[in-house]
C-alpha cells in the first residue's frame, strides 16, 4: 500500500473546507445574517450574492439542491477522512479503495453542481460578471475537479498494480 501523503492533506483540508461549507447550509438561518451562528459564517454574505444557490431567497423557497449537497458534503467527509485512518492509523490495504471512493463522490458531486447550473441557464449564478463567476465559481470547482481525479489517477494505479499482483501469485499457484 503506497503512502500518498498529499492525498491525506488534501482529505483533511476538504474536510475542514466541505464541513464549514455544510454547517452553513444545514443551519439555516442560524447562520445566516440576523441568526446567533452568523458570526461563524460571516463569508458567506458575500458568497450568498454570487451563487443563489447558497442565498436568502433560495432558503425561503424551500430549494433542496444546497441541503442534499451538504449531506453529500458529510458523507464524503467521511469517506476521505476513513482513508486517512486506513493509511496512517489501520494501515489497512483497503487504504487505497477508500480514498478512490471518496474522489470519485467527489468529482460525482463536483459534476453534478456544475451540471445543474449548466442545465438551469446558469440560473444561479449567471447574474455574476464572467470574472466574478471565473474566480469564485469555476475556479473553486476545477481546483475540487483535479485533485479529485488526480487522487483517483494515483490511488487507480495503486488499485491496478495490486491487482496485477494478486492475479499473478494466483497464476503461480495453479
Amino acid at each position: 500500500m503506497s503512502d500518498k501523503k498529499w492525498i491525506s492533506w488534501w482529505f483533511a483540508f476538504s474536510a475542514v473546507v466541505m464541513s464549514w461549507d455544510s454547517g452553513y447550509l444545514l443551519l439555516r438561518p442560524r447562520s445566516m445574517a440576523g441568526g446567533d451562528l452568523y458570526w461563524l459564517w460571516k463569508p458567506y454574505t458575500f458568497y450568498e450574492q454570487v451563487d443563489y444557490v447558497y442565498s436568502v431567497q433560495a432558503y425561503e423557497n424551500g430549494e433542496g439542491f444546497a441541503g442534499a449537497q451538504a449531506v453529500m458534503n458529510l458523507i464524503e467527509n467521511f469517506v476521505g477522512l476513513s482513508y486517512v485512518f486506513a493509511t496512517h492509523i489501520s494501515k489497512s490495504d483497503l487504504a487505497p479503495l477508500i480514498g478512490y471512493s471518496a474522489a470519485t463522490m467527489t468529482t460525482a458531486k463536483t459534476i453534478l453542481y456544475v451540471a445543474q447550473e449548466l442545465f438551469c441557464g446558469f440560473c444561479a449564478v449567471g447574474h455574476n460578471e464572467l470574472s466574478v463567476i471565473v474566480k469564485y465559481w469555476a475556479v473553486p470547482n476545477l481546483l475540487w475537479f483535479t485533485v479529485a481525479c488526480l487522487i483517483m489517477y494515483t490511488l487507480g494505479k495503486d488499485i491496478s498494480l495490486s491487482l496485477r499482483r494478486n492475479k499473478a501469485a494466483a497464476n503461480k499457484l495453479e
